[in-house]
C-alpha cells in the first residue's frame, strides 16, 4: 500500500502544480491529498511539502486549524461567481440547469465561508 499511496501523492502533485497555471484547476485541494498520501507513505516528503516556499503555508493552515486564507476565499468565491455569470449569459440554461448549477456553487462557497480564516 505504501508504494500505491506514494504513486498518488506525485500524481497529486502534479496535478496540483498544473492547477497553480491553470485557472479552472485547484491547486491546494490537489497539494492536500498528495500531503495526506505522503503521510501514509514518505514522511520526507510529506515534510518536504509541508515546508515548500510557495505551497506549505496554505497546507499548514489547513491541517493546523482548518483554515482558510481570506484571500483564498475571496479568490475562489469571485471566480465561481464570474464562472457562472459567463455559464449563464453564454449558454442560456434552461432554469433547472441554472438552478442546479448554482446550488453545486453554493455548496463549497459556504464550506468556505465557515472555515476560519489564515
Amino acid at each position: 500500500m505504501r508504494l500505491v499511496f506514494l504513486i498518488l501523492g506525485w500524481f497529486f502533485v502534479a496535478l496540483g502544480v498544473v492547477g497553480a497555471f491553470l485557472p479552472v484547476l485547484p491547486t491546494t485541494p490537489f497539494l492536500l491529498l498528495a500531503v495526506t498520501c505522503f503521510a501514509r507513505s514518505s514522511p520526507k516528503l510529506e515534510a518536504w511539502l509541508m515546508n515548500h516556499k510557495t505551497f506549505g503555508p496554505p497546507l499548514r493552515n489547513w491541517r493546523e486549524r482548518g483554515a482558510i486564507s481570506s484571500r483564498a476565499k475571496i479568490t475562489a468565491i469571485s471566480l465561481m461567481a464570474i464562472s457562472y455569470v459567463g455559464f449563464w449569459f453564454g449558454s442560456h440554461p434552461p432554469a433547472w440547469l441554472a438552478a442546479l448549477v448554482a446550488a453545486l456553487m453554493i455548496g463549497p462557497a459556504i464550506f468556505m465561508l465557515t472555515r476560519p480564516g489564515a
